[in-house]
């Protein structure tokens, strides 16, 4: 069976990683970065030493969205029409996640979305993610979702039980394979566990800016008052 695994940002390379390495071990397994998140996904793929097959490097100052599409959806569609592939992953929700698994649809490839079933149902939230996950199912002969409230998403839209997985989120499993390969750094951490709880933020959508991140920062404060023992670390 040959795979093509396709991602274009950090966070779908550091969740598909662990299901490259994983597959390798048994499958024919090819990787296409699209080159979205261009240095960011490098260093992921530095870190789980992973060389990338195809590399569309389609990062451009200023790209525009309808722009990335296309140029995704075209060079993923050449890759298909040379090498004859049994399967497309796709992870997420970002344009590339959205574009490669058009590219496969075209081509009458298989699609396996991973992370499947995520929504909000308000297309301008989060935006254009939502449209993007959406669309992928529809796409989509595989749906591996990471909760079963995913699931439950997936059924009430009218998809096969037969085709729906419960996974899990697979940026547990890079966690647990960084903790197992990655050499400790010798780093003093202002915080001592042992003592206090830990939580740590990350927030990097555009509706996290503006008005979206003034409301987490309201919580995060929140948080902080009604629970002296947590440190937050962003």
């Amino acid at each position: 069976m040959k795979i093509l695994i396709i991602f274009g940002t950090r966070p779908e390379a550091i969740k598909m990683a662990p299901l490259v390495l994983r597959l390798r071990q048994t499958l024919e397994v090819k990787v296409c970065v699209t080159g979205q998140h261009r240095q960011m996904v490098d260093q992921v793929l530095g870190l789980f030493q992973i060389v990338p097959d195809y590399d569309l490097n389609l990062m451009k100052p200023n790209q525009n969205l309808a722009n990335l599409t296309a140029e995704v959806l075209n060079g993923v569609t050449q890759i298909l029409q040379k090498r004859k592939f049994d399967w497309v992953l796709v992870q997420g929700d970002t344009t590339s996640t959205m574009a490669g698994a058009m590219a496969a649809f075209y081509q009458k490839v298989r699609v396996g979305h991973v992370e499947a079933g995520l929504r909000t149902y308000n297309l301008n939230s989060p935006f254009p993610e939502e449209l993007n996950r959406q669309v992928t199912s529809k796409m989509a002969q595989l749906h591996f979702a990471p909760t079963a409230e995913s699931k439950q998403n997936l059924l009430k839209e009218g998809f096969s039980e037969n085709n729906i997985s419960i996974t899990g989120n697979t940026v547990i499993d890079a966690l647990l394979w960084v903790l197992e390969h990655s050499t400790p750094l010798d780093l003093a951490l202002p915080i001592d566990l042992q003592q206090s709880r830990m939580i740590l933020v990350t927030g990097h959508r555009r509706e996290n800016f503006g008005e979206g991140f003034q409301q987490i920062c309201e919580a995060l404060q929140t948080i902080a008052l009604q629970q002296p023992d947590v440190q937050i670390v962003y």
